[in-house]
């Protein structure tokens, strides 16, 4: 599928990401008010237009190496983060945690969401331009908070800038497999991140002799999206996905998506206490929070959270504040 000609999207704030295979990891920052984490960034009227080339072109190094400026001044630091939705607040809470003192930036593609269920060559194209947005804003590192993104579009982030940190997340197939007793585990996750080589690659490097499920969850990223995570329609589906790996007899189920973790209480619930849920958001933050610290930026005056969103912002804002209880921020939409 060709990608369609997708409209820049508007203002930006700073952002990288590098995957935690590669040594690399990022942290998503948001728009927010003022309250424990500072206060908001000041509202910029840049609109970025794309510099990414048609899908399958072939994609020019970055030819910056200096900090990212705007009208001559140099834009303060910040570690940017994406999902395409709201599933990376998962990793924001993770990186928030470990890096207190850093300015982060969330960005949710709500408006292409779910990554999960498109093309290869939409996932890629939607990815470089989100990323472009934060870069532009002064992310001096970005966190691909998204297993589907990461599996398709990390290369081409590291190909186009080769100088910018990409921390990319991916399933944590080797540890699952260290943590089964009985050698079954499932893997939850997205129609395309299963499909996807990078995938494929993970589970013939480190399954082995283990007997490996992995259970697609078409449906699932778009019911979390809507943030009514008590609904009956949502409860039925995570029902429906649990029970084949339930019948296998898995002791052990890794969430391969973002998202999955804003639900694990259910997903739990489904499997049995037996089972242990297994999500890889934590050593996400800890690969970024050492990315972060090599760049041995100075000391920047405000902790802020920015949440954007390229589509409806409520459910972004509702969910941090009912799942993570981050009352006091705020989301904005952002054109896209």
């Amino acid at each position: 599928m060709t990608t369609p000609d997708l409209p820049p999207i508007g203002r930006g704030s700073p952002l990288d990401a590098a995957s935690p295979s590669h040594g690399h990891s990022t942290a998503p920052a948001l728009p927010r008010s003022a309250g424990a984490f500072g206060a908001p960034p000041a509202a910029s009227s840049l609109t970025s237009p794309s510099t990414s080339p048609p899908s399958g072109a072939p994609l020019a190094p970055s030819t910056s190496a200096v900090p990212i400026t705007r009208a001559g001044a140099a834009l303060p630091p910040s570690l940017g983060v994406f999902d395409s939705g709201v599933g990376g607040l998962t990793v924001l809470k993770a990186l928030r945690a470990r890096l207190p003192d850093v300015p982060l930036h969330y960005v949710a593609d709500a408006a292409h969401a779910p990554y999960g269920e498109r093309s290869s060559d939409y996932i890629r194209e939607r990815s470089l331009r989100v990323a472009e947005h934060l870069r532009t804003a002064g992310a001096r590192m970005v966190v691909v908070a998204c297993n589907t993104a990461t599996a398709h579009a990390v290369n081409a982030m590291r190909e186009r800038w080769p100088d910018w940190p990409v921390v990319g997340i991916e399933p944590g197939v080797k540890p699952a497999v260290a943590a089964t007793r009985n050698g079954r585990i499932g893997v939850m996750a997205t129609t395309a991140t299963i499909a996807s080589r990078r995938y494929e690659d993970l589970v013939a490097a480190h399954a082995g002799d283990v007997r490996l499920i992995s259970q697609a969850c078409p449906g699932l990223v778009s019911l979390i999206e809507k943030a009514d995570l008590r609904s009956e329609a949502l409860q039925q589906l995570i029902d429906a996905y649990c029970a084949p790996l339930r019948d296998a007899g898995v002791d052990t189920v890794l969430l391969g998506c973002t998202h999955y973790p804003l639900v694990q209480p259910q997903i739990q619930a489904a499997l049995g206490p037996e089972v242990q849920v297994l999500n890889i958001e934590d050593a996400v933050a800890r690969q970024a929070q050492r990315r972060w610290e090599a760049l041995g930026l100075p000391a920047p005056a405000q902790a802020s959270i920015v949440l954007e969103s390229t589509g409806d912002p409520v459910p972004l804002e509702r969910l941090a504040h009912e799942a993570l209880g981050w009352t006091d921020l705020q989301a904005t939409q952002i054109s896209a």
